[in-house]
């Protein structure tokens, strides 16, 4: 008999369990340990030796994120999303480069300047909202660097271009099934923040992406009470190569917070569909408020990047973002009035929380100073718009 495909709904359940025998755990063990027995020799490829190199506790999650990518190997579990990030833009070597989208999450960016300031690596940034452009950039890199797909090197990549789709804040959609196959052809190793949309909703291993990271801190884990970052990728080299990363800078992820956030994807499928269609149902709303000017958000037929993101994504995400006719102060006034959304960073959480963006002063001046972003959790949809419906009343 062909074993059935497992659809993700069902792999976020059932992958990532201990063995089926008699008497076996239903779930996977916490390993709380420092150290393993060993023989007279170390393998670090094959023994566990010290949890610095191997835990337990990190497998199944790793198993089930890689099944959920459709990845041929083991994700890769970090201490933070950051953590991650910091595994892949590590890759390039001294005279590379890395290419950035104009938004795209602060500390990423961050990070790829702090390694130009090095001398490491150039950073160059695109705007990935003109497909054509962005093109253009990715062809002169790889030409500037001689790179082409016949010598690309995984373990030390000249041209590193760094994708996010939807963008942090702005919800702009990359066209990945034009740029990533571009990419390859050209010899540039991608990386693709899977973060917003989770592989529920977007796949870029598919599409062709080398390397998919999240945030698991997000929507994987779910309850925001844990920090973590998943790397994965189905090149051997540069699983190596991050592997590596990890075990050298010590980003590795404690037991405890890889039982809870295995824990908490059991729940992700049916998370994630309430979210969107939260989110669906609030961004249809607030585009009639008359204090709202914009909302963003790829799911409103009208938004410009609505096509690409139904070409390529299953829903829309749960994350959007309004910009109110408002200045920064009244902005934040509203913030101040709401009783069941949660002013915080994060997003992903089961909680809808909500943000002005620009108090970060690191975000760039193309945000607007009005615009909020909404990570819509689980709760009743009219409860959520009802509370941002009474303290928008407090824009004069």
């Amino acid at each position: 008999m062909t074993e059935q495909k497992l659809h993700p709904e069902t792999l976020v359940v059932s992958q990532g369990r201990p063995a089926h025998q008699h008497d076996a755990p239903v779930n996977t063990p916490i390993y709380m340990t420092s150290t393993f027995r060993g023989g007279k020799t170390v393998d670090t490829l094959n023994d566990k030796v010290y949890a610095r190199f191997h835990n337990p506790s990190w497998e199944d999650l790793e198993e089930v994120i890689a099944s959920l990518e459709d990845a041929e190997l083991p994700g890769l579990m970090f201490a933070s999303g950051m953590a991650a990030v910091a595994a892949v833009e590590d890759l390039v070597p001294v005279g590379s480069v890395i290419l950035l989208p104009r938004h795209t999450y602060m500390a990423s960016i961050s990070l790829a300047l702090k390694l130009q300031r090095r001398g490491i690596c150039e950073v160059i940034r695109y705007d990935l909202e003109n497909t054509e452009q962005t093109i253009e950039t990715m062809k002169a890199a790889a030409s500037a660097r001689g790179v082409t797909a016949e010598n690309v090197d995984y373990r030390a990549p000249k041209v590193l271009m760094w994708l996010e789709s939807p963008t942090n804040p702005m919800l702009e959609v990359a066209d990945l099934k034009v740029l990533l196959p571009e990419a390859k052809k050209l010899g540039i190793v991608t990386a693709v923040d899977n973060t917003f949309s989770t592989p529920l909703v977007q796949k870029p291993l598919t599409l062709g992406a080398d390397i998919v990271v999240h945030s698991a801190t997000k929507f994987i884990a779910g309850h925001s009470d844990v920090v973590l970052g998943l790397a994965i990728t189905n090149h051997p080299e540069l699983r190596a190569m991050m592997l590596e990363h990890r075990t050298l800078n010590g980003s590795i992820a404690g037991p405890f917070e890889a039982f809870l956030a295995l824990r908490g994807v059991r729940t992700l499928a049916l998370r994630v569909e309430r979210s969107m269609a939260n989110a669906q149902v609030l961004a249809e709303r607030l585009t009639k408020h008359p204090r709202v000017r914009e909302v963003r958000y790829p799911g409103l037929p009208n938004d410009p990047f609505h096509a690409v993101a139904t070409s390529q994504m299953n829903g829309f995400g749960a994350i959007l973002c309004v910009v109110l006719e408002a200045n920064a102060q009244e902005t934040d006034a509203v913030v101040e009035k709401l009783k069941i959304w949660t002013p915080a960073t994060s997003l992903g959480g089961v909680e809808s929380l909500i943000e002005r963006r620009r108090r970060h002063l690191s975000e760039p001046d193309s945000i607007p100073e009005s615009l909020l972003r909404l990570s819509v959790g689980i709760e009743n949809v009219d409860n959520l718009y009802n509370d941002l419906n009474q303290a928008l009343a407090s824009i004069v």
